[in-house]
Formats: structure tokens, C-alpha cells, sequence
């Protein structure tokens, strides 16, 4: 997290949630939805509904070939897909939802170079949009995307994987903003059983490179992971949990997860 309690004019969106989290000894709810998923009215319903448990939410643009996701992100991509939802479409429903906390923009990073990225950030700034994970994007791989994004108003989120060495991690959260994402486990999204052994150590190796707020995700689902994981890191990221819940049981019982799961994070 920032070393300093004192806000400035440069420091992003995400800086300042973060600071506010950690006067108020909170730990991050950071809620993942497909943008369009199950449909667009649903979907508008399912973002305003999470923004009453969260402190930041995650909103995925469907792409059409989402590699890092599991069956249930990929389902609710193509649904979305199926009914036209695309990154304009998505930066449109953003702008509907109106949330009044801070939103990061998950995408794969052909959608965004079709759409122009210095169109994009400018665009999504715009729309308050705070951040900006590309899934497909290791650092170091265009300088040209990555260099557009950390100079913008967006903050450039950067992913790690928990089998990265020292040296990985260090260049992949050297020119990070916001946060880091860490992947709880090996392979693709989806809901797990239990959480990755050997979670702590990777939260203090990535601590150990950065200080910037770390938050984990990839297979938390329940009310019992939320509660280890705030016990590790600055957040709790949830989606196909969430997803799953949405598609066969409709808003009402997801915004119930959600609340279960706050309820977890807080008490712990």
C-alpha cells in the first residue's frame, strides 16, 4: 500500500480507495462480472447490486478467445458474445451502471488494440474507470501498450502467477499501479473445493517485491476462502463463483453470495 496517508492530486483512484481500506482496517471485496452476462439488463442489475458489497469490481470484456478462463467465464463470455456485447458495448454499460466505486476494465488485449489504446484509455477515464488488467499482456511484452496505459489516468494491474521466481515477480510488479492481481493457483479460472497450498508464501514473496496492496484470485467461492484469504491479503477477488450463481439463480441470489462472503471478509 502507499507509505504516505496524505492524498495528492496525482495519485490514481485506486491509490485512494486502497489508503481509505486501510484507515478504516478493511480488506478489499473485489467482485468479477462478465460484461453482458447473462444479458444486458441483468447484467446492469448485477453490477449495481455488487457495487453495494464491494470496495472495487472488476468488469471482463468478452473476447472470443478467452485461454485463461475456465467453462464457466468462457459460458458466460460467449452468452455475452452471442448477444453482441463488445468492448464499446461494455464502456456503454459502465457508463449506465454509474458505480460509485472504483471499477477496473479485464480484458484480453486483442479487443483493446481493435478499439485503439490511447482511444481507450481516454474513453474509459472518461467513464471514471480506474484501472486497467490485460490477462494476456506479461510485462515487458509492448512496451508501446504498456507505456500508454501507466502514462494515462488508468493504472496498469499486473498479474502473477504463484510459481513466478523473485526475479519474474520484480519485473512484473516494477512499473505496476493500483494493485497486484495474484493468481491463487496454477491454470484457468473456476470454482475450487479448497484454496492452493502454500498461499501465504506467495502473497510474501509478492509483498516482498512491492508494496502496492496485493489481491488474490482464481477459485475462491465461498464464505471460508474469503475468510483465509483476508487473513493474507489487502483483497478477495471472486468471479466464477459469482458468474455460476448469476447465470442459474439469477441477481437476487448472487448479491446474497456476495453479502455472505462480506460478511466472511469483515469478521476475519
Amino acid at each position: 500500500m502507499a507509505s504516505s496517508s496524505v492524498t495528492t492530486s496525482s495519485e490514481s483512484r485506486l491509490d485512494r480507495a486502497w489508503q481509505e481500506l486501510r484507515a478504516r482496517g478493511r480488506t478489499a471485496l473485489v467482485p468479477f462480472l462478465t460484461a453482458g452476462h447473462p444479458d444486458r439488463g441483468a447484467s446492469l442489475d448485477a453490477l449495481r447490486a455488487a457495487a453495494e458489497f464491494a470496495d472495487i469490481i472488476e468488469i471482463g470484456v468478452p473476447f472470443s478467445d478467452p485461454l485463461a478462463d475456465g467453462p464457466t467465464i468462457q459460458a458466460a463470455t460467449f452468452r455475452a458474445l452471442d448477444q453482441g456485447m463488445t468492448l464499446p458495448r461494455t464502456l456503454e454499460l459502465i457508463d449506465a451502471a454509474q458505480l460509485d466505486i472504483p471499477v477496473v476494465l479485464f480484458s484480453y488485449l486483442n479487443p483493446i488494440l481493435q478499439y485503439g489504446v490511447e482511444r481507450l484509455v481516454s474513453d474509459a477515464a472518461s467513464l471514471g474507470v480506474a484501472g486497467l488488467l490485460l490477462t494476456d499482456l506479461p510485462a515487458g511484452a509492448d512496451r508501446e501498450v504498456e507505456a500508454t496505459v501507466i502514462d494515462s489516468p488508468l493504472d496498469l494491474i499486473r498479474l502473477v502467477a504463484p510459481t513466478s521466481s523473485a526475479d519474474r515477480i520484480g519485473r512484473a510488479v516494477a512499473d505496476a499501479q493500483g494493485f497486484i492481481y495474484l493468481v491463487s493457483r496454477l491454470g484457468v479460472t473456476g470454482v475450487a473445493e479448497n484454496l492452493a497450498a502454500g498461499l501465504a508464501d506467495s502473497v510474501a514473496a509478492v509483498r516482498e517485491q512491492t508494496s502496492l496492496p496485493v489481491a488474490v484470485g482464481f477459485g475462491i467461492s465461498t464464505p471460508e476462502h474469503a475468510t483465509a484469504v483476508a487473513g493474507l491479503a489487502d483483497g478477495v477477488v471472486v468471479g466464477s463463483a459469482l458468474v455460476a450463481t448469476l447465470e442459474s439463480e439469477g441477481v437476487t441470489a448472487m448479491a446474497s453470495l456476495l453479502s455472505s462472503l462480506r460478511d466472511a471478509i469483515d469478521a476475519a
